[in-house]
């Protein structure tokens, strides 16, 4: 039954205007004056630069009688689904905040049904439930695209480099500048590498921006960018996928923590747009630099003499070097330990090659890295296809790309699901890893150029026990373990959570 105009009535709105910045407050502030003045009780949220504010609970809800929404912008009303709804933009509220009440009791009408969807959002959903997973498979859901897209150029590119030798063996890897297509393919690396270092910083952006709304994704995506930048860090590498992690949950809540300051009134409409995000950005600067940084440098340093000393002192027994080769590369999939396992391999190479001729060379390092390059990514695929009801559509249309880039060795195709669910999947990463470097130090196999994939050893020169088939077996019993481990290991969590994203 409607309520009478004159009589108080328990009133909910949400204002929204395209800058999210003056017309957003002084509709809500004319339709709380108006409401007030009728007697009424009002609550207004507030959806602008600095994300939603004074947002209204379920209960809050619940107890209207009448909601409006007053927005310039699409604001999804599912969630006040059996409520008397009546929408208009916010020139209306902040002409006349009185008038609109008045219109708003008159023309409201009951939105939607109990068991119906609008949208992609499901009537009934929690909006408190937002977290870890749902933080990071937002930010998964917008950098998928940037994985797929950057992926396949760099693989097809990664494809035309390698070039064959007198003898039609394919162990040259580069672009011949001087022709056409050599040109574009050179190119177009470049383009997939531009991709992959906006990956990280995209991925924490939107990840900090689930967290604490707009004024969090500019500091997280600087944040991420000066973490993975080694030259700006004096490093030896960046700090791969678990810095920006780490970057865009710290930026997110310390957003969070200043939307909660009371910000005087007059500079109020550009909190939002330049005095939280300069600050979040000059925090989150001094905390990579001062805190992150050296400790990666110092780690990387550590690492490396590691390394040499386990290969000083594993003549007798190299498959313990290369199943740690292996399980580095499948760590941090192009982070700083993965590099630190590459660069170590081609170091030792070229240095015993030089010191004691090709026949006596060290090519445990090198070929254990090579072997494990690919095994995160098309361990995740594996799983895709086998545990089908265990991935989102989105995350098999991610696996099938990492199909792509794990065939070129290109590790960074399963980015995404490790930054879903790290440990479960550094874990599984870590040992199938583990066994395809172990197993190919094993049997002897030596890596001298191609593709440190199953088909490395077609497109490719390596030396192997069994032509073709120990480094396909070996390579394939990593991918193996993997997606075993994954399949039985894979959350329930993250499943819900990337379905949720998705729909």
């Amino acid at each position: 039954m409607q309520k009478s105009s004159k009589g108080p009535m328990k009133i909910v709105a949400v204002t929204a205007c395209a800058a999210g910045i003056a017309h957003t407050y002084m509709a809500a502030e004319s339709i709380e004056k108006a409401a007030k003045a009728r007697g009424d009780q009002v609550k207004v949220e507030t959806d602008g630069a600095m994300g939603a504010e004074n947002v209204l609970t379920e209960a809050d809800i619940q107890a209207a009688d009448l909601v409006i929404m007053a927005a310039d912008i699409k604001i999804d009303p599912i969630r006040f689904t059996g409520k008397r709804l009546y929408v208009t933009d916010s020139n209306e509220a902040i002409d006349d905040g009185a008038a609109l009440i008045e219109n708003a009791i008159a023309k409201a009408e009951v939105f939607g049904k109990k068991g119906t969807k609008v949208g992609k959002i499901k009537i009934g959903n929690d909006h408190k439930k937002n977290g870890f997973f749902t933080h990071v498979m937002t930010g998964i859901s917008y950098m998928i695209p940037m994985v797929i897209s950057a992926g396949l150029i760099l693989t097809i590119a990664n494809l035309y480099a390698f070039q064959r030798d007198s003898a039609g063996r394919i162990v040259k890897w580069g672009f011949d500048n001087h022709t056409q297509m050599g040109l574009l393919m050179s190119n177009l690396f470049q383009v997939g590498q531009v991709g992959f270092k906006l990956m990280i910083p995209l991925f924490a952006g939107f990840v900090a921006m689930s967290i604490a709304d707009k004024p969090a994704m500019a500091p997280a995506m600087i944040g991420a960018y000066i973490a993975n930048d080694a030259e700006l860090l004096h490093a030896k590498a960046g700090g791969g996928f678990i810095a920006a992690l780490l970057v865009a949950f710290i930026v997110g809540y310390f957003v969070k923590a200043l939307k909660k300051i009371k910000w005087p009134k007059i500079i109020q409409p550009i909190v939002p747009i330049m005095i939280i995000p300069v600050i979040a950005t000059l925090f989150i600067s001094l905390v990579v630099f001062y805190l992150i940084g050296s400790p990666i440098a110092a780690g990387m340093d550590g690492l490396y003499s590691w390394l040499n000393w386990i290969n000083a002192h594993s003549t007798s027994a190299p498959i313990i070097l290369g199943a740690i080769i292996g399980a580095m590369m499948g760590f941090d999939l192009g982070g700083p330990v993965n590099k630190t396992a590459l660069i170590f391999g081609t170091a030792v190479f070229t240095d015993t090659m030089s010191k004691y001729g090709i026949t006596h060379a060290n090519f445990v390092p090198g070929t254990a890295a090579q072997a494990a390059i690919s095994v995160a990514p098309l361990g995740v695929w594996l799983a895709s296809v086998i545990w089908k009801k265990k991935f989102s559509k989105d995350e098999k249309a991610a696996a099938s790309a990492a199909l792509g880039m794990g065939l070129v060795g290109v590790t960074e195709g399963a980015i995404p699901f490790v930054a879903a669910d790290p440990i479960r999947m550094i874990i599984a990463n870590v040992c199938g890893s583990a066994v395809a470097g172990g197993l190919v130090s094993l049997t002897g196999c030596k890596f001298y150029g191609g593709i440190g994939s199953p088909l490395g050893t077609f497109i490719g020169y390596i030396e192997q026990p069994v032509p073709f088939i120990t480094w396909i077996l070996c390579v394939c019993a990593g991918i193996a373990v993997t997606a075993v481990i994954i399949g039985f290991t894979r959350s329930d969590a993250v499943i819900e959570a990337a379905k949720a994203v998705e729909d």
